[in-house]
């Protein structure tokens, strides 16, 4: 394949992913098959000699554990003694920054309902992050976004001993209806994830169900808060939820899928940070090591999937990765490791 084809396949590709989450892409920022550069353009230069600049999330993040997992690289979740010196922690959107500004020889991994264009996103095992490809099981490195609350009648207002529920318990049990609904499901999708709603119940099919929503709640406020990747599709909820169930105030503060269930049903739930709905980017167990997320039945569930994308610099030629390209890359005592772009590049083209 010539360089022209796969201009205009990185073309393609990014207009899909960028699309499903809500960007654009421009042929003025990838030249693609049918566009003409002008005879002025000259081509960025990308030194492959340099060292590969690793991105990673914290040890607590679910989007870091999803992408270890993903690359068949699990002992990393939890740890960093296993990676290739010379990491760099950073969150969702310092990566993007980063990848976004001057660090042209960096890659990190990001949830997809944060990508934009001012990075490239990579396409996993030859296959686009898409909603169909996602959906269809044919892009791999996904994970479950979930939810859980607090234990019945342990929110505030509500009394355990005489078993009665007060305002918050009942706006969160309405705002989970309203997820598990078609303009629940319509709303995650506009903020980048992938709806897990496959019915059809409109919220004005079930709303008769939350007398709540009809009274005025402005004085209530619903505490939000968990795994930072799903910031932003929970603010969508709560945004296009608030005013039909009587204006009340959404409180986000989002710092981890571990404080996610730590602030409504581990340690911290009734301290200043307690939350009432916790938000985890990843599975939930009933046993083993991740025994902090045994979280029972009734106080989970499912709101949407969302697929990892590893991300480097724009003028980084590399578009398409695999789980051993980036196990190669993450793990100090691989044995065969990768630690520069021109080993990434030639590794990426024989794929």
């Amino acid at each position: 394949m010539n360089m022209q084809i796969k201009k205009g396949t990185l073309f393609t590709s990014l207009a899909i992913i960028l699309a499903a989450c809500g960007g654009t892409v421009s042929s003025s920022s990838v030249s693609g098959s049918n566009s003409v550069a002008p005879s002025t353009s000259v081509a960025p230069a990308f030194d492959e000699s340099r060292t590969i600049v690793l991105y990673t999330r914290d040890t607590t993040s679910g989007t870091r554990a999803g992408f270890f997992e993903g690359i068949g690289f699990s002992a990393a979740g939890p740890s960093d003694s296993v990676l290739t010196d010379g990491f760099v922690v950073r969150d969702n959107t310092a990566q993007l920054a980063a990848m976004g500004g001057a660090d042209k020889y960096g890659i990190g991994y990001i949830s997809t309902s944060s990508l934009n264009n001012t990075v490239k996103g990579l396409n996993f095992g030859g296959v686009a992050p898409t909603i169909a490809n996602v959906l269809n099981d044919t892009y791999k490195l996904k994970r479950p976004f979930m939810w859980m609350l607090r234990a019945p009648f342990d929110f505030p207002g509500s009394d355990p001993v005489a078993q009665t529920k007060g305002k918050v318990e009942l706006i969160t049990e309405a705002f989970v209806a309203f997820m598990n609904t078609t303009d629940g499901n319509d709303t995650i999708t506009r903020a980048g994830a992938i709806g897990f709603y496959l019915g059809d119940d409109t919220w004005d099919d079930v709303k008769a169900q939350y007398g709540v929503c009809a009274e005025d709640n402005s004085a209530v406020t619903l505490r939000l808060g968990g795994s930072d990747s799903i910031q932003k599709v929970a603010e969508a909820l709560t945004l296009s939820f608030k005013a039909k169930c009587g204006n009340f105030v959404p409180a986000h503060e989002h710092t981890g899928s571990s404080d996610g269930y730590r602030r409504t049903n581990g340690a911290n739930k009734d301290q200043s940070v307690g939350k009432d709905i916790g938000f985890s980017s990843r599975p939930f167990r009933n046993s083993g090591a991740d025994l902090e997320l045994d979280v029972p039945a009734n106080q989970r569930g499912q709101l949407a999937w969302d697929a990892i994308v590893a991300i480097v610099h724009n003028d980084n030629p590399v578009i398409n990765v695999n789980a051993d390209i980036l196990k190669r890359m993450y793990e100090k005592a691989s044995a065969q490791p990768i630690r520069t772009w021109a080993e990434a590049i030639a590794a990426s083209n024989a794929l």
